[in-house]
């Protein structure tokens, strides 16, 4: 493969848009990645409430009061003021503090995630967008020449030397790749239409609804040199995926909720204080005068229904632990496939392109000189040269396709090892099939 040749950044930002753009812009504005953010803050927010015990009881009593006036009776009769406080024992509230940081964990990592999965479809349209200019600047450069063959067809039917058949055949295929230009301009709107969905609302970062960021045609940034060794991608997707962190943060709540539904039957203690007053019996000669009383409470509750309640609790928490321990399975299972595909992929790109740029292209364009020289002299039939022009075409295509590929693969391996493999703010030319 021909290697690419860096330009400067400069040049290329006046002209086309850079992927570096887009990662940036998707980071601030896309909602989902806000939307995952605003997930992790709720959820960091529930962290100190879970380490917190009940709230106390605060009740007022009126006791023993005569009807219907409700004065108090003598002897008595009183006021009383209690204040109840649950605590639960065995390290409850410790363990609940655990859980919900791990949750606050698997959150933040989801998260980060969905960073990386929005930065990966951002890719897949940019790669789409840069496929479509690309094919329609060579479906272009294809009706020229096209057009050039059809003018030598007519000039050599109007001196006796070829077919009216061979110009209407050449007119036939000019108007086909029209067809196939108009359909790659409306693919190219809806390739630029799903960045600007990824990008979030026009206008709602505060950017101008114009922006022409948003329709520059694209270029490719600087691919690395080499691809790294599947079996090292592998150890970096299964240490590195935000995906994977947050299952293995989930798997920890699931181990601690499973400690504390165990220690759900134990008894929670209850403890309060009582503080009473009412008027108190005295001889008749004697002034009255209140009596004082206080209370200390204590209580505690009794699980008589721990088969139907905390046992339940202990099996729903193991179901629970067990269900976290195979979504993270297969999520690891998952990673290693799709890195094994996205890596397959990028080698057969990489393999594809150094052929057609080194072998298929040049050898098919040398067949359409000759077919066109033979044509000249009659050697070789219009179709024949008609066909071989088009394959030098189709290859062409072929060509953007696998460089947009292989950028595909790229962004796929970024996501799924949570890493940077190429600087996206680069920018590289490249032969875009052929042109």
């Amino acid at each position: 493969m021909l290697a690419p040749v860096a330009m400067p950044a400069r040049a290329a930002a006046q002209e086309h848009m850079r992927l570096g753009e887009l990662y940036e812009t998707a980071r601030r504005s896309n909602p989902g990645v806000a939307a995952a953010r605003a997930r992790t803050d709720a959820a960091r927010s529930r962290v100190s409430s879970a380490r917190l015990p009940a709230d106390p009881e605060l009740e007022l009593a009126f006791m023993n009061r005569e009807l219907p006036g409700l004065a108090p009776m003598p002897g008595t009769g009183m006021t009383q003021l209690t204040v109840m406080q649950m605590l639960p024992v065995a390290g409850q509230l410790g363990l609940k503090g655990r859980i919900a940081r791990s949750q606050v964990t698997a959150a933040a990592e989801r998260a980060g995630e969905a960073e990386w999965e929005v930065r990966a479809a951002v890719a897949m349209a940019f790669y789409d967008l840069y496929a479509a200019d690309r094919q329609i600047a060579v479906t272009r450069e294809s009706l020229r020449l096209l057009d050039d063959i059809r003018q030598t067809a007519e000039s050599m039917y109007r001196v006796g030397q070829g077919r009216q058949a061979d110009v209407l055949r050449a007119q036939v295929q000019i108007a086909r790749e029209a067809e196939d230009t108009l359909r790659m301009v409306a693919m190219r709107d809806a390739m630029a239409a799903r960045i600007e969905a990824l990008l979030g609302e026009p206008g709602a970062d505060g950017a101008d609804d114009h922006d022409p960021l948003r329709i520059r045609s694209p270029i490719l940034p600087l691919f690395p040199q080499s691809i790294p060794p599947l079996d090292s991608l592998h150890q970096r997707a299964l240490a590195g995926r935000r995906m994977l962190k947050a299952g293995e943060a989930e798997v920890a709540a699931g181990a601690t909720s499973l400690r504390l539904a165990k220690r759900e039957i134990w008894p929670d203690l209850r403890i309060g204080v009582a503080y009473a007053q009412g008027p108190a019996l005295a001889p008749m000669d004697e002034p009255s005068r209140n009596q004082r009383m206080g209370s200390l409470m204590l209580g505690a509750s009794v699980p008589i229904f721990a088969r139907g309640r905390q046992l339940a609790m202990r099996e729903e928490a193991a179901a629970m632990e067990r269900m976290a321990l195979f979504d993270l399975a297969d999520m690891r299972a998952d990673t290693r496939a799709r890195v094994a595909a996205a890596h397959a992929d990028l080698e057969r790109a990489r393999r594809l392109q150094q052929l057609y740029r080194s072998t298929v292209l040049p050898q098919a364009g040398a067949t359409v000189q000759s077919s066109l020289s033979a044509y000249r002299v009659g050697s070789v039939d219009f179709m024949t040269l008609l066909d071989n022009q088009m394959l030098v075409t189709n290859y062409r295509r072929d060509l953007v396709m696998l460089e947009a590929e292989e950028g595909k693969a790229w962004a796929e391996l970024e996501m799924l090892l949570s890493d940077e493999l190429l600087d996206p703010d680069s920018t590289a030319t490249r032969s875009p099939g052929g042109v």
